[in-house]
């Protein structure tokens, strides 16, 4: 006898057999009505119990929150909701679930606010919406690594800990190994940290673009998929203090092919949880469709969620310069009459999430790569253009979302990267293994940065980024 996984038995045709499946205890009524659950899918598979030959003791056993072990007969329904049911031969109590407890918890069969699902988060895989958001992860993260691997990219593991700041916005966590309450000084009073575990100053990653872009010049195309970190203090639906990037890197690629990369990589994952995650996005597109009712007309969703992963699959992408947008929005209605919180009036300005979704959704209609950035608001490591002024950066536009990629061609040349370095104050002498790359056998390279938390907010609808990840590490919260 096989143990069973819940969504291959729902599948199955061969009936009439005598399988054994386990899980939790979703709801069980009459006495009789099991409805069970084992996290493959999010249907429950109805097993039916013969109550008359069932001791009582195990009947009063069979809680919501159990979990079970029943044995016994697939066959074809008799009741609606279900193709097919166990007819229970034998049941098994694994692991009980006080009702009085489980009253408590969001395990009580009735709606529970996001908010609430958050503080009992450790339980709040069990319900449809989590589970569900969680096997669309899964499947986004597989389908990440199985495209490049299909790509010839090697994956490379990038270290956690490092004493460099990729972005140069030194909102980093520092990691230390010293006693808090008796910090050695130097004899300026400074903190040692020539005593500490590594010998100096170390943080946890905020970026693995970096070390990434040293291995892409030995095997050519790499890529990471790993967790990163932002001490920013910001409390808001769109940020994380721990979340996951994925950043390929390149050697021989230029712009032009780090923009095709990046919109082939998104369409091909995207179609994959189209073609493989149909129940799951159906329910979470429902779930959106009856929340959108409480809404006025002017806040519902344009696109209901397979349409719009849809649209990002099916659309090519337009390819903008940086200036042209900038002109676009210049002379845009909601410029003119100031309906942009933050009005665009020069070249140069820093563009929100704002403008990029009037790009996607109003004027283009489609998925936008926006290109060659002013070199003041990105950072040091991208290619200058021979204009002097803009880098060879792109980000790609999504709607209801904004950004979604940001990359850029590299800075290959030694002494262009080395003045860019000094104009915005870089260490070199922290990252002289960095500068090392452009002296040995330096070329045209190119990658981009796609935050996953984002990529699995637009792909399940959800609207807070902390609903995405199992465990979210925000601002006063490291709870779990």
């Amino acid at each position: 006898m096989r143990d069973t996984k819940i969504a291959d038995l729902l599948q199955t045709e061969h009936l009439l057999q005598e399988y054994t499946v386990k899980g939790w205890v979703r709801a069980f009524r009459s006495n009789r009505f099991i409805a069970l659950n084992d996290g493959s899918t999010l249907h429950n598979l109805q097993c039916v119990v013969d109550f008359d030959n069932t001791p009582e003791e195990v009947l009063k056993r069979i809680n919501i929150g159990a979990a079970i072990a029943v044995k016994g007969e697939l066959k074809e329904s008799e009741g609606k909701g279900q193709r097919v049911e166990i007819d229970v031969k034998e049941i098994e109590i694994l692991g009980e679930a006080n009702p009085d407890e489980v009253k408590k918890t969001i395990l009580q069969p009735k709606r529970h606010s996001l908010e609430k699902l958050r503080e009992q988060a450790h339980l709040r895989v069990r319900t449809n919406t989590f589970g569900a958001i969680m096997r669309v992860r899964s499947k986004l993260s597989y389908a990440v690594h199985q495209y490049f691997n299909q790509k010839g990219f090697y994956y490379v593991n990038t270290p956690i800990i490092t004493g460099s700041d990729a972005e140069g916005a030194g909102e980093m966590f520092k990691v230390t190994n010293f006693n808090l309450e008796d910090l050695p000084k130097t004899e300026d009073g400074k903190i040692d940290f020539k005593q500490d575990f590594f010998g100096k100053e170390t943080n946890l990653t905020v970026s693995g673009q970096l070390e990434a872009e040293a291995y892409a010049m030995g095997l050519g195309q790499v890529y990471t998929f790993g967790p990163t970190f932002r001490a920013e203090n910001s409390n808001t639906s769109r940020h994380l203090a721990e979340f996951w990037m994925i950043e390929p890197e390149m050697a021989f690629c230029d712009l032009d092919g780090n923009m095709d990369l990046a919109e082939e990589f998104i369409k091909y994952i995207l179609n994959y949880v189209l073609e493989n995650c149909d129940n799951d996005l159906e329910f979470l597109e429902n779930r959106l469709i009856q929340e959108d009712k409480s809404k006025p007309e002017k806040d519902r969703a344009p696109m209901q969620l397979r349409e719009k992963l849809r649209f990002i699959t099916e659309n090519n992408f337009k390819r903008v310069s940086y200036t042209e947008a900038i002109e676009i929005l210049r002379n845009s209605k909601p410029n003119k009459k100031k309906k942009f919180d933050y009005v665009i009036e020069d070249w140069g300005a820093d563009l929100q999430s704002e403008h990029e979704r009037y790009l996607v959704e109003k004027h283009f209609k489609c998925p936008v790569i926006l290109f060659d950035y002013p070199a003041d608001i990105k950072a040091f490591y991208m290619r200058l253009n021979e204009d002097g002024k803009t880098v060879r950066a792109m980000d790609v536009l999504f709607p209801g979302i904004g950004e979604m990629v940001g990359g850029s061609q590299r800075e290959e040349r030694l002494d262009v990267l080395q003045a860019k370095m000094k104009e915005l104050d870089v260490d070199e002498k922290e990252l002289w293994w960095y500068l090392d790359t452009r002296k040995f056998g330096t070329c045209v390279h190119s990658g981009f940065g796609l935050g996953f938390e984002r990529l699995v907010l637009f792909a399940t609808g959800m609207s807070n980024i902390r609903d995405v990840i199992p465990f979210p590490r925000t601002p006063k919260n490291a709870e779990f």
